[in-house]
């Protein structure tokens, strides 16, 4: 079984998910985003966030705003930032017209706000968003390694670039977004990446089967095919 020196998050807007999570000491922090608060129910933004802040003070947690105009997105960010010490405040690398946002990131950090620039798909952006930041305020850069590979294009040289130019600066840490699978821990974990942002189902299968060898699970696979015949009641020689 490999030591697990990574930090992991949990990615989510399920309070009662998330407070299952923190049980678990290795455990760090928190990430969320629109699209899971709508998949969640959320009704209120700031009445979430202010729950969760509440909640979770000992952990980091990020929250993003919502505007594309970027003198409403500094408002924002000024608005998230105020909830606790904790908050990192998401913002997009890019505009849906694919226009960098590196003129809010550089304002707002070099402000001493702490940012998670978030959407990154390629590593031009990590460089771009990484001259923004104020190297000595400390910043996230968070890479959507799932959906990049979702899509059949390449991530390996992605990530390794991404890892080389944020780590460049002492204060900027690389996350791991869009997890897929348990053995993604692991990959970022090999490849230099500080952070992983795990949703609490994969975690379920990393807390439930953490440390299984290949054969134990060769066993236990063969052990429910026998269990499932048996109750199935199949017979192929009758």
């Amino acid at each position: 079984m490999q030591d697990l020196k990574i930090k992991v998050y949990s990615d989510g807007a399920v309070l009662d998910d998330m407070k299952k999570m923190a049980k678990h000491d290795y455990l760090k922090g928190f990430t969320t985003n629109p699209s899971l608060m709508k998949r969640a129910g959320i009704k209120n933004y700031m009445d979430f966030a202010t729950e969760a802040v509440k909640d979770f003070p000992n952990y980091s947690i990020s929250f993003e705003v919502f505007s594309t105009d970027p003198e409403t997105m500094l408002k924002e960010a000024h608005k998230i930032t105020a909830l606790g010490d904790n908050v990192f405040v998401k913002v997009p690398v890019c505009n849906e017209k694919g226009e960098l946002n590196t003129k809010v990131i550089s304002s707002l950090s070099h402000e001493g706000i702490k940012v998670n620039v978030t959407a990154i798909a390629t590593a031009d952006e990590v460089k771009a968003a990484t001259e923004a930041v104020d190297p000595n305020v400390p910043s996230y850069m968070s890479i959507f390694v799932g959906r990049v590979a979702d899509a059949g294009n390449e991530w390996v040289d992605f990530v390794k670039k991404s890892v080389e130019y944020a780590h460049k600066l002492p204060k900027c840490e690389v996350l791991w977004a869009s997890t897929r699978e348990v053995a993604n821990i692991f990959d970022a974990q090999k490849m230099g990446v500080d952070i992983i942002t795990v949703p609490p189902a994969i975690l379920e299968k990393f807390n439930a089967k953490r440390g299984q060898t290949p054969m134990e699970i060769s066993k236990n696979t063969v052990d429910g095919f026998n269990k499932d015949i048996k109750s199935l009641g199949f017979s192929i020689l009758d």
